[in-house]
């Protein structure tokens, strides 16, 4: 009876399908969380995340030594600085110990008789404070070479010279890596964000730009580059392929006098790559867009460059900066906590594209009314005979001559 009932039961019950399943809008925050996890080509600070590996030839760093040892990390470059003096007075430490030794000064140490060539030297750490002293110009006076020898001479010379050869480098090195203008680049700050809005009726990319120090850049300019892959017409893959952005070249928008925060705009016309690109492709798209600002530092005249990117996730659409200067005791006052703040402004969310077409379309739509209003309101003029022609129609000459000559009849007086 229970194997009958559940038999009931299976063909009463209708089958259920599995549920479907659930797609994931491109909107969604997973989506989301997915594209900021991908690797960025540079962050935010500026930094290439691009390693280099497998180089061969090695050698060719050797040939620029300079630049190597400037480009090494702080901690290694003080470990070469330090290494550079250690090594050399060790060196000539045991130089000076070896002739001291082969010389017999070691054995012959108090003996007023003997004339030597190292005076005061009785082991290894006495021949190495004699090389610290010569090298560092110290000359305490209990250790010294003698005009007893002349290796003894030749190798105190070639000690000079090396110290010396080596202070130039390792100090100028040191000039140059405290100096250098990347820690200049901190103070150029760039918005989060890239907004996308109408300015003089097209569409625009647009980013803020700013510069923290009263010190401003000399010579300042902005230019932007656009890092998307694509696959060309004949099947050829080009990964992060660079293409230039339009930040005003052609008409010196691009030099910029970095007194307070500027807007930096990006016209989207068909020379744009984003020409195509609307609110709905913007989500499903994946590129990054580098911003690199350069400029002389008026305190060193030394070139800055600052550099931020901007992923497809990062640029809002329909939105616009908020100002942050205002006018205050006689002077412009700069606000940076406004610096990021944006708002929401109505803008259409078709391409460039679309917009260029649909006003083309509404402009031919307005002429042709245009000319057919024009066509309607013309009077309508039937073309007659003109005076001469009738004049030269058939009637008689008199009366044609009199009714031209006729004088027009004249008023009676009341």
């Amino acid at each position: 009876v229970a194997g009958d009932a559940r038999r009931r039961q299976s063909t009463n019950t209708p089958t259920l399908s599995p549920p479907p399943t659930p797609q994931v809008a491109e909107d969604s925050p997973m989506v989301q969380a997915s594209k900021r996890q991908r690797q960025r080509y540079v962050t935010k600070v500026g930094k290439c995340q691009v390693n280099l590996g497998n180089i061969q030839d090695k050698k060719r760093f050797l040939s620029d030594i300079f630049t190597t040892i400037v480009d090494l990390k702080y901690r290694w470059f003080l470990f070469v600085f330090m290494m550079c003096y250690i090594i050399t007075w060790l060196v000539f430490g045991f130089i000076y110990f070896f002739d001291a030794w082969v010389r017999g000064d070691v054995g012959h140490q108090g003996d007023p008789e003997w004339r030597a060539c190292i005076e005061n030297v009785d082991g290894f750490v006495s021949a190495l404070l004699l090389s610290v002293e010569s090298q560092r110009t110290i000359g305490y006076g209990s250790r010294m070479v003698t005009a007893n020898c002349a290796e003894g001479v030749i190798l105190l010379m070639a000690q000079s010279i090396v110290g010396s050869m080596i202070d130039a480098m390792m100090v100028g090195c040191m000039f140059v890596k405290i100096s250098r203008p990347k820690k200049r680049a901190q103070t150029l700050i760039f918005s989060k964000n890239c907004v996308i809005s109408r300015r003089d009726e097209k569409l625009c990319l647009m980013f803020r730009v700013g510069d923290l120090r009263e010190s401003h850049m000399v010579d300042a300019k902005i230019r932007a580059k656009l890092i998307k892959s694509r696959q060309t017409a004949e099947g050829e893959f080009i990964p992060l392929e660079q293409s230039e952005l339009n930040l005003g070249y052609d008409t010196g928008e691009d030099r910029l006098f970095l007194v307070e925060p500027q807007i930096i705009c990006h016209v989207i016309n068909r020379h744009s790559p984003f020409w195509d690109m609307s609110a709905e492709s913007l989500r499903r798209e994946q590129f990054e867009i580098i911003i690199i600002l350069e400029g002389i530092v008026e305190a060193t005249g030394m070139t800055c460059q600052a550099r931020t990117s901007y992923t497809e996730d990062e640029i809002l659409w329909g939105y616009r900066f908020e100002p942050c200067m205002s006018l205050e005791k006689g002077a412009f006052q700069v606000d940076y906590s406004r610096f990021e703040m944006t708002f929401e402004v109505q803008t259409p969310a078709a391409s460039a594209k679309e917009l260029h077409e649909l006003k083309e379309l509404e402009q031919q739509e307005h002429s042709t009314l245009s000319l057919y209003w024009d066509h309607l309101l013309q009077p309508c003029v039937l073309p007659g005979p003109s005076e001469d022609v009738l004049v030269g129609m058939s009637v008689p000459g008199s009366v044609a001559e009199g009714i031209r000559d006729e004088p027009p009849e004249q008023e009676l007086p009341a």
